[in-house]
């Protein structure tokens, strides 16, 4: 349904500590060129419908409505010598902006 790879695991592992929360969560919203933005943000519970992965140090959450938008999505940390953070490999995405910052289905 929805994957992160071991790095991925490890990076939002690091961001939960550095920042003293137990989640992380990952919504699709309206927006942007392209018309859909992900974000996301760090919570302290999740809604009763939430996809979870437990990660052992800190759990990582994706909105229930947003499930229909990332299903068969891997999330991946990758690190270039122009930037680095984390990516969503969504093969359900027909058409991403310029900016790189939001997607079409």
């Amino acid at each position: 349904m929805f994957s992160l790879t071991p790095i991925a695991r490890d990076y939002i592992r690091f961001l939960c500590k550095e920042n003293n929360k137990i989640a992380v969560k990952l919504e699709v919203k309206g927006g942007g060129c392209s018309g859909f933005v992900y974000n996301y943000e760090f919570v302290d519970s999740a809604e009763p419908d939430d996809f979870e992965i437990d990660l052992l140090t800190c759990k990582f959450f994706v909105d229930s409505m947003s499930l229909l938008y990332v299903a068969g999505t891997e999330l991946d940390y990758e690190q270039t010598i122009g930037s680095s953070g984390l990516k969503l490999k969504n093969p359900n995405q027909k058409a991403g902006c310029g900016c790189g910052k939001s997607f079409s289905i």
